[in-house]
């Protein structure tokens, strides 16, 4: 995981000594050094970047379909290493669009639903029996298994989801759609080697104080998932800067 700062225990030195601050025994770091700030600063003069517009930066290229494309081999086998642009437009172009991304993607429960067509059996025991009307166990999609429709997601037995765009599905993490991992989560299962069970409903329940927030946290990626592609979708081509277009040091 790639974070804006190291946290580390204090040694009782002097954490603006050394680039730090201190709060209650413990000393931030900033993860982007002086040298790699200033590598992408001589790139751009008179830009006036700071260490956050860079994190941001690198989390929108980490988005782009070029780069991803272009370094695919390189990111299967090693840590990716993040050129720079051709210009300071392009720059502040995936600057802007990785913080748009990071703030949604970290804020993702506050960030609102989609407003999907929610079809309710026995809409009553909302108010009446709410643990037992959005308890989930297993979503599955409608149709058939060899043909699902994905543009309707069965909740339950009283809830279903419908009308929900395609494009959603285009927001990939880890060989997974974002919405497949809120599915998979999202359901009661035993981990067969330590019989653990796992229960949703009782986190929404006990910890978050909302029966319903597994169908809020769906509804929620949907539309994260649309923004995510809308934004993917409008970054520039990767163009590099002169000097990393040649460089075998940058993948």
């Amino acid at each position: 995981m790639f974070t804006v700062w190291k946290i580390k225990m204090s040694d009782n030195c002097n954490a603006s000594e050394i680039g730090g601050h201190e709060y209650r025994n413990y000393i931030r770091h900033d993860a982007i050094t002086d040298d790699g700030l200033n590598h992408f600063r001589e790139a751009y003069p008179g830009e006036d970047i700071t260490k956050k517009d860079l994190f941001y930066y690198v989390y929108g290229i980490l988005h782009s379909e070029d780069y991803r494309t272009r370094y695919a081999n390189n990111l299967r086998k090693e840590l990716p290493r993040i050129p720079r642009v051709a210009s300071a437009e392009d720059f502040w172009h995936f600057s802007r669009a990785g913080k748009e991304l990071g703030n949604m993607h970290v804020d993702f429960d506050k960030c609102d639903m989609y407003p999907s067509e929610l079809r309710f059996k026995y809409p009553e025991m909302a108010a009446s029996n709410p643990e037992k009307f959005y308890r989930v166990e297993k979503m599955k999609f409608a149709g058939k298994r060899q043909e699902p429709d994905k543009t309707m997601i069965i909740y339950n037995e009283y809830i279903t989801i419908s009308g929900i765009p395609l494009e959603a599905y285009n927001y990939i993490l880890n060989g997974k759609t974002a919405i497949g991992w809120v599915m998979d989560g999202q359901r009661v299962k035993t981990d067969k080697a330590s019989g653990i069970r796992n229960d949703p409903n009782d986190w929404a329940v006990e910890t978050i104080g909302n029966p319903r927030y597994p169908l809020d946290l769906l509804l929620r990626v949907i539309n994260i998932s649309l923004e995510t592609t809308r934004i993917v979708n409008s970054l520039p081509p990767l163009r590099l800067f002169y000097a990393d277009a040649t460089s075998r040091s940058v993948p």
